[in-house]
């Protein structure tokens, strides 16, 4: 589970293992398995990172993995 923020100001917790893609147009935009679309206040940077950090205390990851710099914010 990963705290994100509504657009609207109001924290929410998601389940990391439904996300199936982000993007950011301009707002950050994530697209669940089942086809619901979120949009949040944090860049799709800080999201990818959360979402690394879950699987990294899930031990799925091993530590020291890092989200590869793309360039994009």
């Amino acid at each position: 589970m990963i705290k994100l923020t509504h657009l609207a100001g109001e924290p929410f917790v998601l389940n990391a293992e439904l996300i199936r893609y982000i993007e950011a147009s301009p707002d950050t935009f994530i697209t669940l398995v089942n086809g619901d679309r979120i949009v949040v206040r944090e860049g799709t940077d800080v999201v990818v990172d959360r979402v690394i950090e879950y699987h990294q205390r899930k031990n799925l990851l091993p530590p020291g993995i890092t989200r590869p710099n793309s360039g994009e914010t």
